[in-house]
């Protein structure tokens, strides 16, 4: 009798740990890569702020994605890219996707995630011409790169000189690293276009002595300035600029350089400071009234609670919505709430986050609509210029959102992944 009670005991136990252990396979895991310390927390710990509190928002309210709670553990990098390829191999283990916050990061995990059959989302930054799906099967970067950022940039400099640059010149303050380079090749190929003439300042990490390269545009004296910066970088250029007494409103940073924590140090002296932008600062949003009653409401605010609404913010709740909307239409294409890595990637190449269903999720006008297909990664590749207004410390919008030089865009994306689909050997896709 005692051993018959055992075998139930025991049996009772076995069915106990393989449900815990179904539910633990079926919960969706995005692994986040993260800098809340160093030179780059400024920037790193607003957007990480904005993923967690949106992932917290959707167990809460929605019960997690059809069902499936999302985990989201964090792994610290201090934007050191060896760091983050380590993090990677840690939590690879059932991730759905991986955010890597860092070009650098990105490129090193393009082979990896490729061959381990895992999503990688770098959006709005990254190896830009994994926006070419026909090569880039696991990457995704929309909905716009740093090469469209740079010919959006040229486009708005043109505009406010009447359609003519030529002679002008156009200085590229930028992160010495895969990052800041980026851009380079695109402004490279605009100034033959334009006849504009490109100056170059690497800034090294982590950026906080750049004596030097104001030296040299004091000197130079260039028409406008671009800015790739990232992290305490941001800042002291923006105050270096306004020391000097360079036009602030011919200083244009990418989107990773026009949060408030690159602008308030400055003070006045940041007043009329560019950036890129593809989403929308501010707290009048769906979401943002969601966030508050089911997370902030409940006291579980991640970090402090404020930057809610920054700019940085904003864009990981974008970010995090994406990579949700990916897993909700990958339910949906394979009839399943319990999706393997391979059906993520299936629903991140079918979201299509068109005017109507950015409402549906509280993210009316908060960014322009996008779609990814199998041939484009890339997303819609629209952005729009803010400017800072320091009396009243805060990002207005400037322009409407607009498209980038596709001529000379799709050129080169096709240049450089028809190059390492060579090199790789990779045979393209959808034909």
């Amino acid at each position: 009798m005692r051993i018959k009670q055992l075998l139930v005991g025991m049996t009772a136990t076995v069915i106990a740990i393989s449900s815990y252990v179904e539910i633990a396979v079926a919960d969706l895991k995005f692994p986040m890569l993260v800098y809340r310390t160093g030179a780059y927390a400024p920037n790193g710990i607003p957007n990480a702020d904005g993923f967690v509190d949106y992932y917290k928002m959707i167990n809460a309210r929605d019960g997690g994605i059809g069902g499936e709670k999302i985990l989201h553990p964090e792994c610290e990098t201090g934007y050191k890219t060896q760091v983050g390829v380590e993090c990677y191999e840690k939590n690879k283990k059932d991730a759905m996707v991986f955010q890597p916050m860092s070009t650098g990061i990105t490129y090193q995990l393009i082979p990896k995630a490729t061959a381990d059959g895992v999503t990688v989302y770098s959006t709005g930054y990254g190896r830009t011409s994994a926006a070419n799906g026909k090569v880039f099967k696991w990457v995704f970067n929309a909905p716009v790169t740093y090469w469209d950022g740079a010919s959006i940039a040229i486009k708005h400099i043109l505009k406010n000189n009447n359609g003519n640059i030529k002679g002008k010149k156009i200085a590229l303050v930028y992160h010495n690293s895969a990052y800041g380079k980026e851009p380079i090749r695109t402004l490279e190929t605009l100034a033959t276009k334009h006849g504009y003439k490109l100056m170059l300042l690497p800034v090294d990490h982590p950026g906080q002595e750049q004596k030097a390269t104001w030296l040299k545009i004091r000197k130079a004296r260039p028409d406008n300035i671009l800015m790739w910066g990232w992290g305490v970088m941001n800042s002291v250029a923006v105050k270096s600029a306004a020391s000097i007494k360079f036009p602030m409103d011919k200083f244009i940073g990418i989107w990773w350089s026009g949060s408030e924590n690159d602008v308030l140090p400055a003070g006045q002296g940041a007043h009329g400071y560019k950036s890129l932008t593809f989403n929308a600062p501010g707290t009048n949003y769906q979401v943002h009234r969601d966030i508050k009653k089911y997370v902030h409401d409940k006291g579980e605010a991640s970090g402090d609670g404020s930057h809610f609404g920054t700019v940085l913010y904003n864009r990981g709740l974008f970010q995090a919505m994406v990579q949700v909307e990916a897993a909700r239409v990958a339910q949906k294409i394979h009839g399943t709430s319990k999706i393997t890595p391979a059906m993520y990637r299936d629903g991140m190449e079918a979201v299509d986050l068109n005017a109507e269903r950015m409402a549906e999720i509280g993210f009316k006008d908060f960014s322009p609509p996008f779609k990814n297909t199998c041939e484009n990664h890339g997303g819609s590749g629209l952005a729009a210029v803010q400017q800072w207004d320091a009396k009243n410390k805060k990002w207005n919008m400037i322009t409407d959102y607009m498209g980038s030089d596709r001529a000379i865009i799709n050129k080169l994306i096709d240049e450089d992944s028809s190059k390492y689909a060579k090199e790789q050997k990779i045979a393209l896709r959808c034909n």
